[in-house]
């Protein structure tokens, strides 16, 4: 289970707020990958009641994760969102897109953080201060809340696009790669949210277009 032991840490150290930051959406075919900053309250205990609904996002159900994020939206100081698109992340690599999509939705806080816990990614280049954490969403109640907010905001924009795109079952998969997933890349063809960058989804593009 998360706690609030890093943030605790920075706090004693004179950092007044403290973003969580996390990204849902790096091994999908289609779609977005979105991130999340959460500044949670710095007078926070550990004991708080409603911390014990924060949690890996990975290693909750669909109906978790909602209660987690109605509850990160209840609590938190400042909450922001950031995405890149599937053309952006062709152009960049999923990584610098994921690190991208971070920064962005760090932007989009209404408090300034003073220092960045961010589940673990590879950093060039930040404009703050900064600790990659292994595994942080487990570790951390601030990037927990972070995970959550991202994979249910992602979740529900595949379930959008199953609306414009019909036939693909995006509300299924959200753009994973599942076997269900394969079956229609195959049958359909790439669409417009597709990461043709990704090998399977190049591979169906090369031939639907005729290419060997």
């Amino acid at each position: 289970m998360p706690d609030l032991s890093l943030e605790s840490g920075l706090l004693k150290r004179g950092v007044r707020f403290v973003a969580g930051v996390d990204e849902a959406g790096r091994g999908p075919l289609a779609g977005p990958v979105v991130a999340a900053a959460v500044i949670l309250p710095p007078g926070l205990t550990g004991s708080e009641p409603w911390l014990q609904f924060l949690d890996d996002s990975k290693r909750l159900s669909h109906a978790q994760r909602e209660r987690a994020v109605d509850v990160v939206h209840r609590h938190a100081l400042a909450v922001g969102v950031g995405m890149v698109g599937p053309e952006d992340i062709d152009d960049m690599g999923i990584g610098r897109a994921a690190l991208a999509a971070m920064l962005q939705a760090v932007g989009q806080l209404a408090l300034e953080p003073g220092h960045l816990l961010l589940d673990f990614i590879h950093v060039r280049e930040c404009p703050y201060n900064y600790d990659t954490i292994v595994k942080g969403d487990s570790r951390s109640y601030s990037i927990a809340a972070a995970s959550n907010v991202a994979k249910v905001t992602r979740d529900r924009l595949m379930v959008e696009a199953e609306k414009t795109y019909p036939g693909y079952n995006f509300a299924r998969h959200k753009g994973y790669p599942t076997k269900v997933h394969f079956e229609r890349l195959n049958e359909l063809g790439p669409c417009p949210i597709h990461r043709r960058s990704f090998a399977p989804v190049a591979q169906a593009r090369m031939r639907f277009s005729g290419g060997s």
